[in-house]
């Protein structure tokens, strides 16, 4: 049974003509459900960025504009994945069968990543690459 998950957000994007990943979140998620509802927070976080409404406050008034039809709307993806109830349990299942998920979505200069594994997993593999007859003490 894989009971603790450890979950990621990440954004990728080009700098000095090299791939460069900034972490945006990390989380220790204690059951299946917690992980599930940090990834959908997590991913509502970024689209709410990314594409706030132009009536609040806290924006300026020109700070928005519109983008091309033909630009990937991010957040508009991320939102639909928060949604999509059965995403949202083929990723419940994927994780309580010990696989790492990853949904990933990009626009022009960026990629944005979600990703998490089973902690359980994670020790099982690195226990199975390790066995004392191969060790050299």
């Amino acid at each position: 049974m894989h009971d603790e998950f450890l979950c990621h957000v990440t954004a990728y994007g080009i700098c000095g003509g090299r791939r460069v990943g900034v972490p945006l979140g990390t989380y220790r998620a204690p059951t299946l459900p917690l992980a599930l509802w940090w990834l959908r927070d997590r991913a509502s976080w970024i689209a709410d960025r990314l594409d706030p409404r132009p009536d609040l406050p806290h924006v300026p008034s020109g700070a928005l504009m519109p983008v091309t039809d033909d630009t990937t709307d991010v957040p508009a993806l991320l939102r639909a994945w928060c949604a999509d109830t059965v995403q949202q349990q083929r990723v419940a299942e994927e994780l309580a069968g010990g696989r790492l998920v990853r949904v990933a979505t990009r626009d022009e200069t960026t990629e944005y990543e979600l990703l998490a594994e089973s902690v359980d997993a994670l020790r099982m593999a690195r226990t199975a690459l390790w066995s004392p007859a191969h060790a050299s003490v």
